[in-house]
């Protein structure tokens, strides 16, 4: 299934040390030259035949990601990546990541780790390339954890997808691959990747949809690294011993009424986001999908205590008192999450904005909660001529105690491809705001 674990890797770079912990290191790009008209090397890709996936296999398909993003329509993918190799990969991927646990737990880290946090990424194939590079690839030495949304919004979520798919196979201990709120079905039906996939893949594509969708149901929902740090798309969650709300009957586009009798809110443990129930691709806000739902939706605020996110409809609001409870029960020293993109952080008073691809949050006795966005530039499209034109980051988390985090700063990769977008940014609502959650709902 898997290769020998490198010791090395020819883009073995480490980041350039900071002066202290809390500033960021830049690392300013120059343009992608454009690729030749015919391939350096053989396409389509093929399956390997003892199913063992190796570095130049994934260098290959690097590679021909890239050559076919700028020279290649988009109905062209399977020339290069046919469906047999799609269902082989992703049938490899998915079950592993079924196995996993709802909390990974990273401890085989030692004095010569290094572990690579990346939050968000939104389709944005290009810069998780360079980021790949410019942090070094996953190798025995070097842990990657990635935070969650790896498609929608930008023009390449599947390829994005696939390529981390490729490293999680090639390297299942070292490369981990946390769910975001857009690996859904709700949200990849309105934020463009249903549509691309089946742009790019044709009468063939609702096949590749359902496949993805199936794979994304196995995706773990957070990580504890080295037993310091806490790593979730949104971030806390509530204790599932509350009174559900209900929903009303009768409506197709029925909303959510919230119950008056629910119990006060309280935060929910390690050990009952161990028992939640994920595989569920919209969760519920009831029983044991009430906690998926909340790690991947949830915000954090600058007010006390733990409220609904009415903003988003779904999901938490959780203040610097719950953090630090959070940190002091389970003996954590950081928080990092992720979710929140300089779109929703301009419309979030007494939060720092994205500008640099991270956010400090909280700093409480027991530690600090994070925001981590990997996505520079971001979005891909955008209806307006200003752009926030923000860095993306990456974490770098070294030993002794693996919670002393180093920040990693890039511009966007430029330029891009040029390629239409596949949902409505213009009239589409920013930042999975006032979501019609009815249509989240699905049997159990």
């Amino acid at each position: 299934m898997s290769g020998s674990l490198p010791s090395g890797c020819p883009s073995d770079h480490e980041p350039a040390a900071t002066n202290s912990p809390e500033e960021a290191t830049t690392t300013t790009t120059t343009s992608i030259p454009e690729g030749p008209s015919q391939p350096p090397f053989q396409i389509p890709l093929s399956w390997p035949s003892n199913s063992s996936v190796t570095l130049d296999w994934i260098q290959n398909l690097i590679s021909s990601f890239d050559w076919s993003s700028k020279n290649l329509p988009p109905s062209e993918l399977p020339s290069v990546l046919p469906v047999s190799v799609f269902d082989a990969l992703v049938l490899t991927a998915s079950k592993i990541l079924h196995k996993e646990p709802n909390c990974v737990r990273i401890d085989d880290c030692n004095e010569n780790s290094r572990v690579v946090v990346v939050g968000d990424v939104h389709g944005q194939l290009h810069d998780v390339m360079f980021l790949l590079q410019d942090a070094g690839f996953p190798c025995e030495d070097r842990f990657f954890v990635f935070n969650g949304d790896y498609v929608d919004r930008g023009a390449w979520g599947l390829e994005n997808f696939l390529l981390l798919l490729a490293w999680k196979v090639f390297l299942p201990q070292r490369v981990f691959l946390l769910r975001g709120n857009h690996e859904s079905k709700y949200c990849t039906s309105v934020y463009g990747f249903e549509k691309e996939v089946l742009a790019k893949y044709g009468d063939k594509g609702k096949h590749v949809y359902r496949k993805c969708l199936g794979c994304f149901e196995g995706l773990p929902l957070a990580s504890v690294i080295a037993g310091r740090v806490y790593t979730a798309h949104g971030g806390l969650f509530r204790s599932e011993s509350i009174t559900p709300s209900k929903r009303s009957k009768g409506k197709k586009n029925r909303r959510i009424i919230l119950n008056s009798e629910t119990k006060p809110l309280c935060l929910g443990s390690l050990e009952e986001l161990s028992k939640a129930r994920r595989s569920v691709l919209d969760p519920p806000w009831e029983g044991q999908n009430l906690i998926p739902g909340d790690v991947l939706w949830s915000d954090p605020t600058m007010k006390s205590g733990l409220s609904p996110n009415t903003e988003r409809g779904i999901g938490l609001l959780w203040g610097p008192d719950c953090t630090e409870d959070f940190l002091k029960k389970f003996e954590l020293k950081l928080i990092i999450r992720s979710h929140e993109g300089p779109d929703a952080r301009e419309k979030r008073p007494g939060l720092g904005g994205m500008d640099e691809g991270y956010t400090i949050d909280h700093v409480v006795p027991s530690g600090k909660l994070i925001t981590l966005f990997s996505a520079p530039d971001y979005p891909q499209f955008q209806a307006t001529e200003e752009r926030y034109k923000n860095k993306g980051a990456y974490i770098v988390l070294k030993p002794p105690c693996f919670d002393d985090p180093e920040f990693l700063s890039f511009e966007a990769i430029t330029p891009r491809p040029a390629v239409n977008a596949y949902y409505d940014y213009k009239d589409v609502i920013d930042s999975d705001e006032e979501l019609d959650l009815a249509s989240m709902v699905t049997s159990t």
